[in-house]
């Protein structure tokens, strides 16, 4: 009764050993550290909300009540809940976390931005006294020495790290003195490394309006911030060399484009120079005399071609009043009224012709229907000796419709007999 109502919920941590899970679905194990263990039981009803499969050597934090075990004198842990420890716990965390971001769009890619192809100022947030901004300072130095770098200082490990990081992008943001930010941290554990998977550093990186490169720890090393950042190095020193361009490859392009702009000055001046002998040529004064012959001759040629040019003219309106003749002799009252005559006579023809085709059609049609209609005449049945016996105007077909003694009506070809039943005999 001491232990178990006056201890209340306790929570210990320790590495599982002697795991036992039998068919009945309860767990029992020891939970040891350097110096001592506790006997433990997790029984159905509570292990069922346990998202991960224990093992021994599992660390764990664990929940629950003690007791004690009365067949044995020995007092235990009755485990209520149980979570991963130390490292465990903390990729829990961080899948959950991804999970939530991931769920928001942090993550998508549409929503990252490009990066500058040719940076002039870069920032970088990280450790001043760390090796990721010595690699990145030395790969700058080496490939691309005119870049301009400024640092925005701020721990990369511990309690604090997470606050300072925001405060630099927060800072290198409102100043806008660089063109690409890149966030460092060399290599390490996910508890060292644990700040750059802190909730508000990845929304302050997403809301950052300066493109983003994450270089955090090694190559295996994947934090939440490379996720939401616009671009993930697998390195600090790779991220120096994805911002910056090879000096030997910008020469090479400078001397590119030197030569192309020497070839397009070359071709312009020749142009021009051409255009120039083309135009000294047209300036150039002829002999009033020449001018003369040349304006003649052009004059000549200009009246040969406006007598061919009337005389075209002339020989189109000839043409089109010719033709206006003959479409107003087509559409005379006459030679119309005479055309509709014919037209007239030849279907008042075809009208009779139609007409006396359809009466002939209409007579045949009746002839046949009239040897169909007096084939299935009752009249014509009973002129070969066959009589229609009725009761009460009913035709009859079966002797059990009448009684003894009831009038029938017996009707022949030529009149009807009236009759009464005698008698009947079923047949």
């Amino acid at each position: 009764m001491l232990l178990e109502g006056e201890m209340g919920t306790v929570a210990l941590t320790g590495e599982i050993s002697n795991l036992a899970t039998p068919g009945s679905g309860h767990w029992y194990f020891s939970l040891k550290d350097n110096q001592s263990q506790l006997r433990c039981a997790m029984f159905r009803g509570n292990n069922r909300s346990v998202s991960f499969r224990p093992k021994n050597g599992d660390q764990v934090l664990i929940f629950g009540k003690v007791t004690l075990y009365e067949p044995r004198g020995d007092y235990q842990l009755v485990a209520q809940t149980m979570a991963p420890a130390g490292e465990g716990l903390l990729k829990q965390q961080y899948e959950a976390l991804k999970q939530s971001l991931g769920a928001e769009g942090l993550f998508d890619a549409d929503r990252k931005q490009p990066l500058p192809p040719h940076p002039v100022r870069i920032g970088i947030i990280s450790s001043p006294t760390g090796a990721a901004l010595h690699d990145i300072l030395s790969v700058l130095a080496r490939r691309a020495p005119h870049l301009q770098v400024i640092i925005y200082p701020s721990q990369v490990q511990g309690d604090i790290a997470a606050t300072q990081l925001i405060s630099a992008l927060e800072r290198a943001n409102r100043r806008n003195e660089t063109e690409v930010l890149i966030l460092a941290r060399g290599g390490g554990s996910l508890e060292d490394l644990w700040c750059f998977n802190d909730e508000r550093l990845i929304r302050a990186i997403a809301a950052s309006h300066l493109p983003i490169v994450s270089a955090v720890g090694h190559e295996v090393d994947i934090t939440l911030s490379d996720l939401v950042a616009d671009l993930r190095a697998p390195t600090p020193s790779a991220a120096a060399e994805l911002i910056s361009q090879d000096g030997g490859a910008q020469q090479l392009q400078y001397q590119q484009w030197q030569q192309r702009l020497q070839q397009a000055q070359r071709r312009y001046l020749l142009q021009s120079s051409n255009r120039l002998t083309r135009l000294n040529a047209r300036l150039q004064l002829q002999h009033p005399r020449q001018q003369l012959q040349q304006q003649a001759q052009r004059l000549d040629q200009l009246q040969v071609r406006l007598q061919r040019a009337l005389r075209q003219r002339l020989a189109e309106s000839q043409q089109r009043l010719s033709n206006g003749k003959l479409r107003l002799q087509h559409q005379h009252p006459a030679q119309r009224l005479q055309s509709r005559q014919l037209q007239l006579n030849g279907l008042q023809l075809r009208l009779s012709s139609l007409l006396k085709a359809r009466l002939d059609r209409s007579k045949h049609q009746l002839a046949l229907a009239g040897s169909r209609l007096n084939a299935m005449s009752p009249l014509a049945t009973l002129s070969r000796g066959y009589s229609i016996t009725l009761h009460q105007k009913r035709v009859l077909t079966d002797a059990s419709q009448l009684q003894p003694g009831q009038a029938i009506t017996t009707r022949l070809a030529n009149g009807e007999v009236v009759s009464r039943v005698e008698q009947i005999t079923a047949k």
